[in-house]
Order: structure tokens, then sequence, then C-alpha cells
């Protein structure tokens, strides 16, 4: 069981890195902050490229969080 967890949290911490290397920076300087905020709010990147690079850091940050409890519980 632990061992298969460890696999599972090696997979995740693999995802996750991919996926953060992958996002483009959110600073676009002061014109950025000031037309750029209201896109952030609204949800602007919810799909595409983007989003689905969002929600897949989400859900890796997730699973590794999860099984890091769960390897600490078994020791």
């Amino acid at each position: 069981m632990k061992i298969v967890l460890m696999v599972i949290q090696l997979i995740a911490s693999i995802i996750l890195i991919g996926s953060i290397l992958l996002q483009s920076g959110k600073s676009a300087g002061l014109s950025g902050s000031i037309t750029g905020g209201a896109e952030q709010l609204w949800g602007k990147q919810g799909r595409g490229y983007e989003g689905m690079l969002s929600k897949v850091t989400a859900v890796a940050a997730g699973l590794f969080i999860i099984v890091a409890i769960l390897l600490v519980a078994l020791q």
C-alpha cells in the first residue's frame, strides 16, 4: 500500500511540476494589472489551453496533498 501511494505521489509531483512550468506568466506590468484585473476576476482564462492547465494543476496539487497526508498517516 505504501509503495503504491509513493508511486502516485511521484506521478502527481511530475504532473504538477510540468503543468506549472507550461503555464504562462501572469505579470504584465502596470498596464496589464490595470486593464487585466477584470479578466482575472471574471474568469477569462476558463477555456482553452490555459484553463486546462489551471485545472490540471489544481487536481494534481489536490492529489499530491491527499497522498502526502495518507503517507504520513501510514507511518
